[in-house]
């Protein structure tokens, strides 16, 4: 079956009147997103806004904006598929070669940068441009400020006890040391509020996958993302990273994924956590990842999610993952897909 088409989920009740809020950035969230929106219509993304890198970065300093690449990306992945409704999408995700002012810019980026100005606000920028590609949920940034991480990093010393303190995204994701913890510029600080109320909505809250101490965590520091997914009824999931990341996470196996999301916000917790089967096989380090979950209060759901020889998730076999927790014809538990560690999709 295509990529490209988005078919019903069998079982996973009426897509029109389900709610779906996904929260992450860059291409953990694209691929989060390509799976909601097979399960419903209405999807809001809350995207993360500390990337100081590229063209996000270069418009964020020139600007004062929020860093719009990862909010370009969300877009593209909630486009509608009509033809021309495509093409815009490859025009905002076309990024300029050459060497001049204009290398290495997505076109998206630019006309986001264009909208906010014209426009004085990032989210009426973001609904005018959902408008153009035909989205029927929202993108909104997680807060409404740009924000900086900062982290603690040991490894870069001599001494490997000794931690040095590093500052900026990109900074963090490409550490050659081991990062230790993270946190966010200014502290605490507002989340965009019309995030708090698609939280509050929400049939379905997702967290995960991306960079794990950039893109997964800063949403736990944001105190009211975090107070309202704690409120939420919502079934709420985490979806774990098919690998270790180069830089970031570089060794980390499951369990510690999971032990350091539960230090960075140690009363979080989510229903079900999903665990790509082949990244955990049977055996002692599912006892360990069971361990891990109790801190958040969850239960492991092991399934075959990869994208098949990558450490890619397939759109659709996450979306029958995620499609058998929101069914009402039971919960991920007794789910005959889950329990045994299949999906419907190729």
């Amino acid at each position: 079956m295509s990529e490209g088409s988005v078919p019903p989920v069998s079982g996973v009740g009426d897509r029109k009147s389900r709610k779906i809020v996904a929260l992450g950035g860059g291409h953990g969230l694209y691929a989060t997103l390509s799976a909601a929106r097979r399960l419903a219509s209405d999807v809001t993304a809350v995207v993360t806004v500390a990337d100081d890198g590229g063209s996000s970065g270069r418009l964020r300093a020139e600007l004062g904006m929020l860093p719009p690449g990862d909010l370009r990306m969300a877009l593209a992945a909630l486009a509608s598929e009509q033809p021309r409704t495509q093409m815009w999408t490859d025009v905002l995700q076309h990024r300029f070669g050459g060497s001049g002012a204009l290398a290495g810019h997505s076109v998206g980026n630019l006309i986001l940068a264009g909208l906010t100005e014209v426009l004085g606000d990032t989210v009426l920028a973001l609904e005018e441009s959902a408008r153009l590609l035909g989205i029927e949920g929202r993108v909104l940034p997680m807060a409404p400020i740009p924000l900086d991480i900062e982290a603690d990093v040991s490894g870069l010393e001599d001494d490997p006890r000794v931690s040095r303190v590093i500052r900026g995204q990109v900074a963090v994701a490409t550490t050659p040391g081991k990062v230790r913890r993270v946190r966010l510029i200014p502290q605490d600080p507002p989340a965009t509020p019309q995030a708090v109320n698609a939280i509050a909505a929400a049939d379905l809250v997702i967290l995960g996958p991306g960079s794990w101490f950039s893109s997964v965590i800063p949403h736990v520091l944001v105190p009211e993302l975090l107070r309202a997914m704690a409120e939420s009824s919502a079934p709420k999931v985490l979806v774990l990273n098919l690998a270790p990341e180069p830089g970031e996470t570089t060794g980390f196996s499951a369990e510690r994924h999971l032990h350091v999301l539960s230090q960075h916000a140690p009363d979080f917790g989510v229903d079900y956590i999903v665990v790509d089967s082949a990244f955990v096989p049977p055996g002692a380090e599912r006892e360990h990842v069971a361990r891990a979950a109790t801190r958040l209060e969850a239960e492991v759901v092991y399934v075959d999610v990869a994208e098949a020889g990558t450490h890619a998730h397939h759109f659709g076999k996450l979306a029958a993952a995620l499609g058998s927790i929101v069914s009402p014809q039971g919960d991920a538990a007794s789910s005959p897909q889950l329990r045994e560690g299949i999906t419907s999709w190729p």
